[in-house]
């Protein structure tokens, strides 16, 4: 329902602006929201171009150790550049999900539970996906260093390690961080802000989130191999739609 001038929330349903008597610290909050979507929205270019070079992500993820690990030896900076980027753009996933229900709330609606819960979420997603990134940054640096010069019978071990780790920390990462937490918390935002939302933003959320869920099939055995990428590149562009109405809104303030 459109807002009242009286009421302290950032933006009103129909997305005219504004409201209330300080309009100008408004429409700057607003414009900050929006250039933290449109970073959370593009920073994952970092990762795919650094890491894809480095170490063939995110395609090279299920490969075995006596691939992956001579690529982490050889190429460990551009591994951590990249894991780096990557970390960030996962912790910056939280507050990205709590300003935009901030921002695209009334004060009221920021007290529904359904707008708690998509922060509660965004926040265990991002530590789910922390958790999942450290092995690049901690162990498998460690891992590749003792691959090269090891003997075939410690070679053996080193894949086992390998594997185990990687395996563990890609379901905690990729698959209870991503997929699950990453893509509920999407779903929320989006029932949470929808009165306050153009019509196709929810449904760009409602069409994110479920293709961000599509990496859970392989709990059931099921191999969902570059469609992985593409839940991840759905929820980017949510985040980018985001901030173009956010922008287009603010805009409007100046005229």
């Amino acid at each position: 329902m459109p807002a009242s001038p009286g009421t302290p929330h950032t933006l009103t349903a129909s997305g005219g602006g504004l409201p209330g008597q300080r309009q100008g610290s408004s429409r700057g909050r607003v414009l900050a929201v929006g250039a933290l979507l449109a970073v959370e929205g593009l920073l994952i270019a970092v990762p795919a171009i650094v890491l894809g070079q480095a170490v063939n992500w995110p395609q090279g993820l299920g490969e075995p150790a006596g691939v992956t690990l001579p690529m982490v030896a050889e190429n460990e900076a551009g591994v951590r550049v990249g894991y780096v980027a990557y970390l960030l753009y996962s912790l910056l996933f939280l507050p990205a999900i709590a300003a935009l229900v901030t921002v695209c709330t009334t004060t009221e609606g920021r007290l529904r539970p359904v707008a708690r819960v998509a922060v509660i979420l965004a926040a265990l997603s991002a530590l789910a996906r922390a958790i999942g990134i450290l092995r690049w940054l901690t162990a498998m640096p460690t891992l590749a260093a003792e691959w090269d010069g090891a003997d075939p019978a410690m070679r053996q071990i080193l894949a086992v390690q390998f594997q185990a780790l990687n395996d563990f920390g890609g379901g905690i990462g990729e698959l209870l961080g991503v997929a699950l937490l990453g893509g509920a918390a999407v779903a929320c935002t989006t029932i949470a802000i929808r009165e306050f939302a153009p019509a196709w933003l929810t449904w760009l959320g409602a069409i994110a989130t479920a293709a961000a869920a599509i990496p859970l099939a392989e709990l059931a055995g099921v191999d969902a191999g570059a469609l992985t990428s593409v839940g991840v590149g759905a929820v980017q562009l949510w985040f980018l739609a985001g901030a173009v109405v956010l922008f287009r809104r603010a805009g409007k303030q100046l005229r």
